[in-house]
């Protein structure tokens, strides 16, 4: 009998035909025009769509030539720098604020506040059992594989669970914004019970305590964090919880949304475009390219060696051989990206109080190395700059979150988003989201299987 997930000599034969029948003379591309991953040749998006939930710039048109500047990003309108140094001055959580601003499309009064975020302590409810019979019996290996298993099995539990009504949707994804948290911990709790053989901690939630408060009360053992820890996370979450209508999980949401599916099939999509390693999983790959580094490179400050290093990077002689050097440009932003400089000026602090001010200023010496090597291998004045990625990453090993959780951290917060552009999707009903594909196959006559 064969293994599961055994790949048999039979299987192997079968894929190497496939590929072969599968591949595409590149020139056709050309031929026909096909704006691949639905970008034109200069890397510019197709417009596919209209949103007022987000926008994100980096260009501006002056006597009808384009002109790189600074990255800006815009929740519902609000550059997300001034939201930022808003909830700081008033000391503020600001993930729950720009939850209600993306859904709603208002930034809340006082009242407003608080009792939104009295609803979202109520949500974080599971369904009795849920944790016993769903998230401990079938612990997965991949947290965000356990998340869209979990928030399927959801849709079982709910009465309403294929009304799409503006109101029940915006139902269901307070729920899910409330219980994203709690899957994803406690899915890690039971991955590293049952796999890596540790102590199992199943925290409950406390309902007057913030996401980010939650995520660490819920995590660690002793349920404590300092209050710089908790606005650390919270920062990550408000940078990460929306970013425009193209990004591959949020156009899977219009898509899914624009067949008429339910809320948790929608969602669950979401999930799986965000688990790939070129959206979701980018900061991992930063992390493990950071570890290689600062095993070759003694001296933070030694420019030289970093220097070196980062052209083997390059040169597909080191790390893992692609040639890239992980968290350094963006498909939008040249000259900066806006989350990475917020994230910046706060990362220092956190890197003080956790003793790790060496490896703070060894990111930001590879951060300016590295956008010289790029350039001058592209042999172009365009500026490089680093991504949210380069430094989240660094972010969360400072707060001792497993990597396992580095991207569901990521579905934390882009749940809002999701959230906001399926009720989009849905009250500004359209087709369902079909592109073309040109066929360039030619066509055959059958042949019977004795004659073949």
């Amino acid at each position: 009998m064969f293994k599961f997930s055994e790949i048999t000599p039979e299987v192997q034969k079968l894929s190497e035909i496939c590929i072969k029948n599968n591949i595409i003379d590149p020139a056709l591309y050309s031929k026909f025009d096909v704006k691949r991953g639905l970008r034109d040749s200069n890397g510019k998006g197709v417009l596919t769509g209209l949103t007022e939930i987000s926008e994100v710039t980096s260009v501006t048109h002056k006597n009808g030539e384009r002109i790189s500047i600074p990255g800006k990003l815009f929740y519902r309108g609000y550059n997300i720098e001034d939201l930022v140094r808003g909830f700081i001055r008033d000391e503020n959580y600001g993930f729950e604020e720009i939850t209600y601003l993306l859904l709603t499309g208002n930034l809340p009064n006082e009242q407003e506040f608080i009792d939104f975020n009295r609803l979202l302590g109520d949500y974080r409810t599971l369904p009795n059992t849920f944790v016993r019979d769903i998230i401990m019996k079938a612990p997965s290996r991949n947290i965000m594989n356990a998340l869209s298993r979990e928030v399927l099995t959801l849709y079982g539990y709910d009465a309403k669970a294929e009304d799409t009504s503006p109101a029940n949707v915006l139902r269901q994804c307070l729920q899910l914004i409330a219980l994203f948290p709690i899957l994803a911990v406690y899915s890690y709790q039971a991955f590293n019970y049952f796999h890596n053989k540790q102590s199992l901690y199943i925290h409950s939630p406390e309902k007057n305590l913030s996401t980010a408060e939650n995520i660490l009360h819920m995590l660690r053992p002793d349920c404590n964090y300092t209050k710089l820890e908790a606005k650390l996370l919270d920062m990550a979450l408000v940078l990460h919880a929306e970013h425009g209508g193209g990004n591959n999980s949020t156009f899977t949401t219009h898509v899914v949304t624009s067949s008429g599916t339910d809320t948790y099939s929608a969602i669950a999509a979401a999930l799986c475009s965000l688990k790939g390693p070129k959206h979701g999983g980018a900061n991992i790959k930063v992390v493990k390219m950071f570890n290689y580094i600062k095993s070759e490179v003694q001296d933070c400050n030694d420019k030289d060696k970093i220097r070196e290093v980062l052209t083997k990077i390059l040169d597909k002689e080191a790390f893992d051989g692609s040639g890239l050097i992980y968290g350094m440009g963006h498909a939008i932003y040249t000259i900066s990206d806006p989350r990475a400089r917020v994230f910046k000026r706060f990362v220092k602090s956190l890197s003080e109080e956790k003793g790790r001010t060496a490896e703070y200023k060894l990111y930001t010496n590879v951060e300016e190395i590295a956008a010289e090597l790029i350039m001058a291998r592209r042999k172009t004045d365009k500026k490089i700059s680093a991504n949210v990625d380069f430094y989240s990453g660094f972010v969360y090993s400072m707060l001792d979150l497993p990597t396992k959780l580095y991207t569901p951290l990521f579905a934390i917060a882009r749940v809002s988003g999701w959230s906001a552009h399926r009720i989009e999707e849905l009250v500004n009903p359209s087709k369902i989201i079909r592109p073309a594909y040109q066929n360039v196959h030619e066509h055959r006559e059958y042949i019977r299987m004795v004659d073949r």
